[in-house]
């Protein structure tokens, strides 16, 4: 073995380079011997057998023969320009084009699919992680894939992190004129108008420190029909800067000079709407300006930005530190404006009012690369120097405010994935040797973007901003957002979020809008042709979509019926005799959301004295009224006084349940008896059994007629009617499963509810009286009355107009 081992170490080892020409020479004689047995054996055919042929169709081209041949028999004889004529005439295929067009960002515009659907600038985004639907004429994100749960996760994230939303669909319409014009125009056609706040908030809404939240009506009479809720901004006012160079204060001060000795009070607004009344909301405006301008000739402008500005919203505990990491103001190193310093600060989240308005410049919130020092480029350049200044004051004297000037568009991903390559490749040594310079782009330039950045209005725990951007950048900042911590939610998450802050949800909660109509009208059709995918024996019982409101007025006859058999003197000129003469109307009434609409409404039919109190009473003042019995009294004299040939008028409320139930969105809410609230509150009886209606009566209790539409049934055998009770509205919110506040929202008729209250507190002892009031809850597809405490939101507060 020892042998062995000497014999091979002794070996030669292998060359550590081969030369092939030099072994070939060596070895000639071998290869030409091997050549010449193999051809003896193909007999000199060295083409692939069939039989030995991998099974693919990469190289037949039968295909193309066959559109060769059909292309001969239609007459094109021309074989020389066939090729040619095939490539000119073949369409690119769908998937490359829509590939390139999403991927394009443009600095105005939506790209559109076939049918001229709007798609989302975040589409490819939302498209591969949400189930997508068509909603006023956009393809929006309804919610995340499954089976519509997840509320619970959700309302975790909101209250332990941040969540973000693609609002983009929410478009602004620009007025342009004199000051007084425009409030004149805003007061014509919203409610509450500005002249009727309080001056300390009208004077920050008009100097544009904050927004202002309002319902749009068209113009008319004060209780014309309403269109959406708005949010409305002013433009600041124009300033000279402070500190600022020489140079650019003198073009600065020029132009102000210029602009007040033209127009000394022009101003410029921005009304921003939902999608689905953007059309509706911009002809009222439009007409209210053309209105004004018939009676005093002063020209106002009014036009849409829409596929110019985006939103996006940002909502949860920790959405205040998520905007400290992504948004980094443009530091005044340039420019020292006092205005701009003061702006460029996002320190402390409380220093910052409610519906505060911050107009920031903003560096690009991607991670961009830094530009590295090269050592063999001339840095003193002073042509380009003076190009690198001009564009960081141009970058920093950007504002959201002159959007229709246009924006410079953020660098394209292509480049930015570009510029990281070539300096990773200079961090490991691979770049271009050659040339002696890094091998980067030199057109990648960090810019900034303007934006405006709004603090919601604190509510029921509703911590939430908005951030106004410019429609190119919205792919800029939403990767940062969602990158950093942000859950990104669909429409059915921000509706349960909306009911967990106590908000109302447009268009959902709207029924006195076209809004609200054309959105339940889809819901119907989708509703219907989900049940028609189901055997007809394992289908849900139908129910009405939307909940029929005009059935409200019934319960207004009967409880007329019964005040006249009580003896109360009732000024009606119909004598009582009130009918649904208009079965087309899908919402009788209008909904009352400030407290100074609801005091005009109880003054106008003469309900002063009814126990509805928009006034905002303290706790102090409630219970007085409650506890003593000569003022009860005095307020319900003047009962007896009310016209009851009146419009329907609608509160919102919250209800709790008082001990069991969960009331599901189109749930009928109804009047109880004093029977039928003993057996809950008493506690010597028990609830299980509860109040039940037979299970015929489910179906019969709304019915639905040739024509399409649902109406209330009145059972005539006296067993039923035992069980039957009033509606005096509906549940347009149900309760959210996740949530720990089981609160459902709903909207009930004022005039009914103060009849309720006026019962309860007549007939119960002063113990028991309760500022809330008593109500039934039915869901339409169950037979069990439910026990709930009613809330009405305008005793709680002034105004209703916040909305999400």
């Amino acid at each position: 073995m020892a042998t062995d081992g000497i014999k091979r170490s002794s070996l030669a080892p292998p060359p550590r380079s081969l030369n092939v020409e030099k072994f070939v020479e060596s070895r000639a004689a071998e290869l030409e011997a091997l050549h010449s047995v193999v051809a003896d054996r193909l007999n000199n055919d060295f083409r692939s057998q069939r039989n030995k042929r991998r099974r693919t169709t990469g190289f037949d081209n039968r295909d193309a023969n066959k559109r060769f041949r059909k292309r001969q028999k239609t007459g094109m004889v021309d074989k020389g320009n066939v090729v040619a004529s095939e490539k000119d005439e073949k369409k690119v295929p769908r998937r490359i084009r829509r590939r390139v067009e999403l991927k394009c960002n443009p600095e105005h515009g939506y790209s559109t699919s076939g049918d001229g659907t709007k798609r989302l600038r975040t589409h490819v985004w939302h498209a591969k992680r949400f189930t997508m639907t068509k909603l006023w004429g956009f393809y929006l994100p309804l919610g995340l894939q499954g089976r519509g749960r997840g509320s619970r996760a959700l309302l975790k994230w909101f209250r332990h992190g941040a969540v973000v939303h693609d609002a983009c669909y929410h478009s602004a319409l620009q007025l342009e004129g004199p000051e007084d014009s425009l409030l004149s125009v805003l007061s014509m056609v919203l409610v509450p108008s500005p002249s009727a706040q309080s001056e300390n908030i009208s004077c920050s809404v008009l100097s544009g420190a904050v927004y202002g939240s309002a319902m749009l009506h068209h113009v008319g009479a004060p209780g014309s029909k309403s269109i959406a809720p708005v949010t409305y901004m002013w433009r600041p006012l124009q300033k000279k800067d402070i500190g600022t160079g020489a140079e650019h204060d003198n073009v600065e001060s020029a132009n102000s000079t210029q602009t007040n000795e033209c127009c000394p009070s022009l101003r410029q607004l921005w009304v921003w709407i939902h999608a689905s009344a953007l059309n509706e909301g911009y002809d009222a405006l439009k007409f209210a300006c053309q209105k004004l301008m018939d009676e005093t000739g002063i020209l106002i402008n009014c036009f849409s930005l829409e596929g110019q500005l985006a939103k996006l919203e940002v909502m949860g505990s920790k959405a205040f530190g998520l905007l400290q990491k992504i948004l980094h103001p443009v530091t005044c190193k340039i420019l020292k404006s006092s205005q701009l310093t003061k702006c460029s600060s996002l320190q402390d989240e409380d220093q910052i009012p409610s519906c505060a308005i911050l107009s920031l410049a903003v560096d690009d919130p991607r991670n961009l690369p830094e530009p590295e020092v090269v050592s063999n480029r001339v840095l003193g350049d002073a042509s380009e120097n003076e190009i690198t200044e001009n564009t960081l004051v141009e970058n920093q004297n950007m504002d959201l405010w002159d959007a229709s000037n246009g924006f410079s568009s953020p660098v394209e991903e292509s480049a930015l994935c570009m510029e990281k390559h070539c300096q990773r490749l200079s961090f490991f040594c691979q770049s271009d040797s050659q040339s002696g310079t890094l091998n980067t782009s030199s057109d990648v330039q960090p810019g900034s973007c303007p934006i405006l950045l709004l603090k919601n209005k604190n509510h029921k725990g509703m911590i939430g901003w908005a951030i106004m951007l410019p429609l190119s950048w919205v792919k800029a900042f939403w990767i940062p957002l969602v990158s950093n911590g942000a859950h990104a939610i669909g429409l059915r998450e921000k509706h349960w979020i909306a009911c967990e802050v106590e908000l109302p949800y447009f268009p959902s909660e709207f029924p006195d809008t076209n809004a609200y109509s054309s959105f339940m009208e889809t819901e119907a059709t989708l509703s219907n042709e989900k049940a028609k995918l189901r055997p007809p024996s394992m289908r849900a019982l139908r129910v009405p979509i939307p909940p029929p409101w005009v059935s409200i007025r019934l319960a207004c006859e009967e409880t007329h019926t019964q005040d006249v058999a009580n003896g109360h003197s009732l000024t009606n000129p119909n004598n009582g005799s009130l009918s649904l003469n208009n079965h087309n109307i899908s919402f009788e009434g209008f909904v009352s959301r400030t407290s100074h609409l609801l005091s005009d409404y109880l003054n106008e039919i003469h309900g002063n004295r009814l126990l509805l109190f928009p006034k905002l009473p303290d706790k102090k003042s409630f219970f007085e009224l409650m506890v003593d019995e000569a003022k009860l009294r005095q307020n319900l004299n003047g009962v007896s006084l009310m016209n009851y040939e009146r419009k329907l008028c609608f509160l919102r409320v919250l209800l709790h349940a008082y001990r069991e139930g969960s009331f599901e969105e189109g749930a009928v809410v109804c009047a109880p008896h004093l029977s039928d609230i003993s057996i809950w509150t008493s506690r010597s009886k028990s609830t299980e059994a509860g109040l039940q209606i037979p299970q015929s009566s489910v179906n019969s209790y709304f019915k639905e007629q040739s024509c399409g539409k649902w109406e209330l049934q009145i059972p005539e055998d006296s067993a039923t009617r035992e069980s039957h009770r009033w509606p005096i509205g509906f549940v347009t919110t149900g309760f959210v499963q996740g949530s720990t506040k089981l609160k459902a929202e709903a909207l009930c008729e004022a005039i009914l509810l103060a009849h309720l209250r006026e019962e309860q507190w007549n007939e119960m002892p002063m113990k028991e009286r309760r500022k809330e009031i008593y109500v039934l809850v039915r869901n339409l597809r169950s037979t069990a009355y439910r026990l709930a405490l009613a809330t009405i939101i305008l005793e709680q507060q002034e105004e209703d107009v916040e909305f999400m």
